[in-house]
């Protein structure tokens, strides 16, 4: 099980879900405590800010850090919940929940998994630089790009609410 939250909802999303992993999507900056009970082994910081394009200042998503993603999450035992987020739990944390479960799964069509991520949350707006380079490094074909376009706009939101999506 994946859940997603904003940084606001880390610490009670990993103490009501029992999640031993986790993921941080933020910028160099941003001050994260790592939450009771998960191991520094079972964690994952990538530094990046929002953004699709280079921006003076910030960091944009590289294949460096979706290849850290993919590399993180495949070595997951999966016998308690991993916990991703970001700020906002709307962009960065949604395409690497996407991605996560696009990684585990390889022969899931990205069309259900991206309509399983809008029922789950209808603020959820992928990154898109995220799921491009995941679809690249994952080999599908543009089909991870396709799926998130298809399932259209999300309701704007300053903060989403926390949720969660089954891998299978």
């Amino acid at each position: 099980m994946i859940h997603v939250c904003s940084l606001a909802h880390l610490h009670e999303t990993v103490h009501n879900t029992g999640a031993r992993h986790v993921v941080t999507l933020l910028g160099v900056d941003d001050i994260v405590r790592l939450p009771a009970g998960v191991d520094p082994g079972d964690y994952l910081r990538l530094h990046v800010h929002d953004i699709t394009d280079a921006v003076e200042g910030q960091i944009v998503p590289g294949a460096e850090h979706v290849e850290r993603l993919v590399h993180f999450v495949r070595r997951w035992n999966r016998a308690a919940p991993m916990v991703i987020h970001c700020y906002a739990g709307i962009s960065r944390s949604t395409a690497a929940a996407f991605t996560t479960i696009c990684a585990l799964n390889p022969n899931r069509d990205e069309a259900d998994i991206a309509q399983a991520l809008r029922s789950a949350s209808p603020t959820a707006m992928p990154n898109a630089r995220i799921v491009k380079l995941a679809d690249q490094i994952l080999g599908r074909d543009g089909r991870m790009v396709s799926a998130i376009a298809g399932i259209g706009a999300c309701v704007p939101a300053m903060m989403a609410d926390p949720f969660q999506l089954d891998l299978d």
